[in-house]
Formats: C-alpha cells, sequence, structure tokens
C-alpha cells in the first residue's frame, strides 16, 4: 500500500483524500458498521488482557449489544495501578509511548494513556486528514505540499499534542520549524523565537497550536519583541524583504504589525476549549480561522470541524462513542450505583447535551471511559456540506475544573490558594475570562469580610504566588502570557446571601442554593456584583434566578 506522502508526490488527490479523510463522505449506516466491527475486534484484544479482563468483569461480550449490557462505564479510578504505575502486562497491547494529561482530575495529580503502535499509525493518517481540511477550500480539494513550514507551537511530550506533532514529523510532509528534537527541548518562548527566525527567512505554511497560544504569540509579534530578537538577523535579504512588506501591510492598515502581515498561512489547526473563546482575535491577527479538532489524551481525535469551520464531525475508527445525556450523567456522578442512559451515535438527538463516553480500538486501554466532556449535538447531519452523520459542538468540561491552558485548576486547588492569603472571607467564586488583549485570565471574585481592608491587586498577587506553588503546570501560564494573569475583583456586603435568600425565594433545593464556584454563568456574576439597591431592584422586577436557563 502506498504512504501518503507517496500519494501526495504522485497527486494521487482523490485516494489521499479517501485515505485520510473518508469520514467525512460516511452516512450514519457506514459509521456504525465500522464502530460495530472495530468494538467486536477490541472485545477479544481486551479478553486476552488481565485489565480487560477486570473491567469486563470475566466476561466475553459477543455482540456490541451484550457488551454495552454488561460492562460498567468505568473512570480512571478503575485503571488503579495499571495505569499510574504503568503495568504494560496487563494491558491489551503493549504501548509505543505514553501520554499524561496536565492534571484535569482533583484526586489524580495528572493521569497517563498509553499509546498502541496501531493507535500510533493511525494518528499519522488522522492528523494529516485534519490538516487537509483545513487548508481545502472544498471537499476533495488538496492544497498542502512536500516540505510545507509548519511552525511548532505545542507543549512537548509526554503532553499528547507534542506526541502527535512527533507522529505528524514522521510522515515526512511537514518540515517542523524549528526541528522537532530541537523544539522538544527548548522553553515555550525561546521555541516560538526560533521558528520566527526560520520563519522570517524560508516562510510558515502550517500553524498547530491550542487557541490561547496562538493569541499569545500573535501578542508578542504585535508588541514587536519577537522582530527585536530578529534583528542582527536583518543582513539576510529573504528576511529583510519579508519584514519590510509586512510593515508596510501594516502601516498601510493603520496598525502594529501582525502574523498575517509576514505569512500567508496555508492551515491553521487548533484544540483546546480557548479555540472557539478566540476565534475571532485569531482570524484578526493570522489571517484565518482556526479548524478546531476536539480531542483528548485518553481517546487522541474524537471530531473535527469541516472546511466550513462550523459544527465538528464524528471520526470512528479511532474510538467507539457512546453518550450519556447530561441529566442522566448527573445522577450517575452523584449515585455510581445508578445505571443511567447511554445511547450511541445514530441514537442521539439534536439541541442535546451529553457527557461522551469512550472505548478505545486498535488496543488501547480505556473501556467505556466517561471523558467528563459535555458536549452539544447541534443536528444530525451538515446540510451545508452534505455531510450525513450528527455534527457536534464541545460545550465545556463536567465538574470543578478551570482549563487554564496547560494548568488545569481544580475548586480544591483555587480553594486553598484564597485561604493561603489571610483573607478573611464570606465565599468566593472563580472562572476564566479574557482579558482586553484577548489572553486568558483567572477572575477570582471574593465578598471579604472586611471590605474596607480589602486590596484587589495584593490579594491577586498572593493568589499568583500560592498557585505557582500548588498547581506544578501553572508556572508555565506566567511565561506565556508575560506576567500575572490573576484578577481579583470585591464582591458587596451581603451578596452570597442575597442569593441564596434569592434561590430559597425561587424553590431551589438545597444543593443549589449557592452560586457555583468555577465557571458561573454571567447573570450569577452580575447578580452578585450588584449594588444591594440594584438586586433588590431585579428581585422585584421579575427576572431570571441567576445561573437558570428558563
Amino acid at each position: 500500500m502506498s504512504t501518503v506522502l507517496e500519494l501526495l508526490n504522485e497527486r494521487k488527490y482523490d485516494e489521499l483524500w479517501k485515505r485520510c479523510c473518508g469520514f467525512i463522505n460516511m452516512d450514519i449506516n457506514q459509521y456504525m458498521d465500522i464502530q460495530n466491527q472495530l468494538l467486536l475486534e477490541q472485545i477479544q484484544v481486551l479478553s486476552r488482557c488481565e485489565l480487560g479482563r477486570k473491567l469486563m468483569k470475566g466476561a466475553v461480550p459477543r455482540t456490541v449489544e451484550e457488551f454495552r449490557a454488561t460492562v460498567s462505564l468505568t473512570t480512571y479510578a478503575d485503571y488503579v495501578p495499571y495505569l499510574p504505575e504503568k503495568i504494560e502486562d496487563a494491558l491489551p497491547e503493549k504501548p509505543m509511548l505514553w501520554q499524561r494529561t496536565s492534571g484535569r482530575s482533583s484526586q489524580f495529580t495528572h493521569k497517563w494513556a498509553p499509546v498502541t503502535g496501531r493507535q500510533y499509525r493511525e494518528l499519522g493518517e488522522l492528523q494529516l486528514g485534519v490538516a487537509l481540511i483545513a487548508s481545502c477550500r472544498g471537499r476533495g480539494d488538496i492544497t498542502i505540499s512536500k516540505n510545507d513550514k509548519a511552525l511548532y507551537g505545542l507543549a512537548p511530550p509526554p503532553y499528547a499534542s507534542g506526541c502527535w506533532a512527533r507522529r505528524v514529523d514522521e510522515e515526512h510532509i511537514f518540515e517542523i520549524i524549528p526541528p522537532i528534537d530541537e523544539a522538544e527541548h527548548m522553553e515555550f518562548s525561546e521555541r516560538i523565537a526560533a521558528g520566527f527566525k526560520i520563519g522570517m527567512s524560508r516562510g510558515i505554511d502550517v500553524m498547530f497550536a491550542i487557541g490561547s497560544v496562538l493569541v499569545a504569540i500573535g501578542n508578542q509579534l504585535d508588541q514587536g519583541g519577537s522582530v527585536r530578537s530578529m534583528l542582527p538577523l536583518l543582513k539576510r535579504p529573504r528576511m529583510l524583504s519579508r519584514i519590510l512588506r509586512g510593515k508596510l501591510k501594516a502601516t498601510m492598515a493603520g496598525r502594529k504589525m501582525l502574523p498575517k502581515d509576514l505569512w500567508k498561512l496555508k492551515a491553521l489547526v487548533s484544540s483546546g476549549t480557548d479555540s472557539n473563546v478566540y476565534r475571532q482575535k485569531i482570524y484578526e491577527q493570522w489571517g484565518r480561522y482556526p479548524l478546531d479538532a476536539y480531542g483528548v489524551t485518553e481517546g487522541v481525535v474524537i471530531a473535527t470541524q469541516a472546511w466550513d469551520y462550523g459544527d465538528m464531525t464524528f471520526i470512528p475508527n479511532i474510538n467507539f462513542l457512546e453518550f450519556i445525556p447530561l441529566d442522566e450523567y448527573h445522577r450517575w456522578f452523584a449515585d455510581k450505583s445508578y445505571k443511567p442512559q447511554v445511547l450511541m451515535l445514530n441514537e442521539v438527538l439534536p439541541e442535546r447535551k451529553y457527557v461522551t463516553v469512550i472505548t478505545n480500538f486498535l488496543g488501547g486501554a480505556y473501556v467505556r471511559y466517561v471523558l467528563d466532556d459535555i458536549i452539544t449535538i447541534t443536528a444530525l447531519r451538515n446540510e451545508k456540506l452534505n455531510i450525513n452523520t450528527p455534527q457536534m459542538l464541545f460545550y465545556g468540561r463536567a465538574g470543578d475544573i478551570i482549563d487554564f491552558t496547560y494548568a488545569f485548576l481544580t475548586e480544591k486547588t483555587i480553594w486553598q490558594a484564597v485561604e493561603d492569603t489571610g483573607v478573611r472571607y464570606v465565599d468566593w467564586i472563580a472562572r476564566k475570562e479574557s482579558s482586553p488583549e484577548g489572553t486568558p485570565v483567572l477572575h477570582v471574585y471574593i465578598e471579604p469580610k472586611e471590605q474596607t481592608d480589602f486590596d484587589d491587586e495584593q490579594v491577586a498577587r498572593s493568589l499568583h504566588e500560592r498557585l505557582k506553588q500548588l498547581n506544578e503546570d501553572y508556572p508555565a501560564v506566567e511565561e506565556f502570557f508575560g506576567g500575572q494573569p490573576v484578577f481579583v475583583s470585591r464582591l458587596p456586603g451581603g451578596a452570597f446571601d442575597r442569593y441564596t435568600a434569592r434561590m430559597r425565594k425561587a424553590g431551589a433545593d438545597l444543593a443549589h442554593l449557592k452560586p457555583p464556584r468555577m465557571n458561573p454563568p454571567e447573570e450569577t456574576i452580575a447578580f452578585l456584583a450588584a449594588s444591594v439597591s440594584a438586586a433588590a431592584a431585579g428581585d422585584s422586577s421579575g427576572a431570571a434566578v441567576p445561573g437558570s436557563t428558563g
């Protein structure tokens, strides 16, 4: 069988598209046939290993229906000690490598995910497929060329994004800049500066990065730091020419220089919860919207946008996908003995929210694993592009996590940091917001017991320093965005008491009398921050209960 590089070199574009992007052409019946076939193969692999026998309770289901009826939903705790201690002999297949999360769980500082050789090989074609879609102007259109320059804007291994970048490099289609063996050992700012130096001379065609990092890179260029670091190299004619052309474009537009003034990208691929938040900012800086992909460490890539940059299409050959309706998930989360309704992709309904469940194919270790990721099924097909499988959007993460670039902050971590400031407080809430520059910030709202002795900026500085000590990944955030990304706002006296009184009046049950501490909605923030008179006016006006959807 020809490699994808051979297909590209030989201009066999129809075959290349079918190999890497064929899932776009499937209908739901074809999709489910692949899902069911690969699951039955995976059951046999699981039955021959210690972890699989444990999770399937010694049974070997003969059908997909039997598998779903007899095998319980799992969380990371079900894989202890096998995955945390990397007991490879107990796994379905010996891993080729291990990926780790940044630590999204309050119970585990981070999680390990084994990647088999078969998963790794499949990932190469899948990643190229995402790049082809990001660069195309329509179905089957190929604009990617061999040796296109791809700027390395990802976290290095063992983080999943770095492992995926290494796999892309092994296909020998893109030239990663700086070279991947060097990039993996550089600090973030050093890596980007080195990539810019190469890109100034030789160009940049493709970018892979999470949304907030794309914005951070654009901000650095806007501030002139990256250009100043390259002044000694301006003797090179091609580099000087590129900078002069970029400066002219920016001057004519009446603004500072941006990445789009220097490079015209063929493809811009992003992932992470920040992608949609910074979508417009990225377009303003880079000249094109990022193609968003939904991926996780435990399951690689699950879905991707198409060339309309709208809703996402699911990928069938990496994981068996199931979906728990959100209300059913909440019942199961509170009581693990409860058996929630769990649906397959051909059973979901549009305009409903679900929590994703995955079973790895290709010898992977995760079985009916609940990701705690909330997605919305937006439609059963993409009418505009004639894609005949359900479409989705990533809604958010369930639980108490704030996804803060490479650091994931739990309620426990932030609470400990607030405690350690020494501030006497009534209560607090926190959420991720966007600064005027478009970078993510952690905004903590605190109702202090002594309103007059509360210094917002001093408390923010204290929180920032404590978070650096409490979360091992958090210090990188300061480097990425060039400063302290924590803001604190004082809430007026009685804010939380008024909220509780209003919710009690509305008939809320005991569990919902207080606002969610993590990522509360805008209406909750507005209610808590309002003055006593404004809050009273809101009560008498019949306004919606803060945090409600009705």
